[in-house]
């Protein structure tokens, strides 16, 4: 069994301990800079705080690592020096190029990194993503309500990422354009973003990120070729909306048919409820990462992934920067 230490447990890390309990991993214990925080950790969990990271660091197979974004690419590197496995939280680093530095050190001393994007494990999208052929137009929604641990990091990498991994995941083809801008309301850097990204495939994407929302919304709208596709990744349900050619009326009085006003082309219209299964994807994703590393398979969330994603977050920014001049 692989032995894990998880470092970081405040508020995300906390959740990461309650899953540990329960995935494949031998959750051996923990290091958090903060004494108070370790203390409440060790007696509510009754599991092993350790003084320093490098004593949790030589005890271990693998490093959970959930601590502020700036951190993540020391911890790493120092980790995977040391021929430990790594689990990142997102963003996976500060920069793209540190993401580029942590893939190239994993290869070289043959660990595996995986990045929790844990969208990519929403049952919600696990039950629609096998139906997406060739979109056209994709629309995101990501809101949520203001909270100051967030405030490190601009709006485009605390929420908008999520979606960004997402998209790319979807979209089979490079960005052309970028359009964006952004307002700070409360930080000091941007709190709402939009932004409009175009595939050399002729796919357009709306992305919408705000972290000063009254109400919660995380939903993915999708167009392709007589289809259109909804996720809500916050209420976990999906729906997709079939078009049909037909050459008659159905006997169906209450189908729902479109006459597309020359007479003779009629098009029906099939609405679908995917089945959401229940599921912990936080969980899910932690026991994929151990699945891969026994298996010495490719994690599903990959550094590359991640260093793209990353990427295509930092390109959206700089458009922002641009505007503003």
């Amino acid at each position: 069994m692989l032995k894990v230490g998880i470092l970081g447990v405040g508020h995300f890390g906390k959740n990461h301990v309650k899953c540990h309990k329960d995935s494949k991993f031998k959750l051996i214990g923990f290091y958090d800079i903060d004494n108070k925080v370790s203390e409440k950790i060790e007696q509510e969990f009754g599991i092993t705080g350790f003084p320093s990271y490098d004593a949790l660091l030589k005890e271990v197979d693998m490093i959970d690592v959930v601590v502020p974004t700036r951190e993540h690419f020391n911890i790493a590197r120092k980790a995977i020096l040391a021929g430990k496995h790594v689990f990142i939280e997102k963003p996976v680093t500060s920069s793209p190029e540190e993401a580029l530095e942590l893939k190239k050190l994993a290869g070289e001393n043959n660990v595996k990194i995986q990045v929790g994007h844990i969208e990519r494990f929403n049952p919600a999208y696990l039950s629609i993503a096998g139906q997406v052929k060739d979109p056209k137009f994709i629309e995101l929604h990501r809101l949520g309500q203001f909270h100051p641990r967030n405030k490190d990091v601009p709006v485009v990498l605390d929420l908008m990422i999520h979606d960004i991994d997402i998209v790319l995941k979807l979209v089979s083809s490079r960005v052309k354009l970028i359009l964006s801008s952004g307002v700070p309301i409360i930080s000091d850097t941007p709190d709402i973003t939009n932004a409009r990204v175009e595939f050399e495939n002729g796919c357009v994407v709306n992305f919408t990120a705000s972290r000063i929302s009254l109400k919660q919304m995380r939903k993915l709208r999708l167009f392709q070729s007589s289809a259109y596709l909804t996720i809500d990744f916050l209420e976990k349900e999906s729906e997709i909306v079939r078009i049909k050619n037909i050459e008659k009326m159905p006997d169906d009085p209450f189908a729902m048919v479109m006459d597309m006003g020359n007479g003779k082309s009629k098009k029906q219209v099939y609405f679908e409820k995917p089945e959401v299964k229940s599921s912990n994807a936080l969980l899910d994703e932690l026991n994929s990462f151990y699945n891969s590393i026994v298996n010495n398979s490719t994690p599903v969330v990959t550094i590359d992934d991640a260093y793209q994603a990353l990427k295509l977050a930092f390109d959206i920014m700089k458009k922002m920067d641009t505007l503003e001049a």
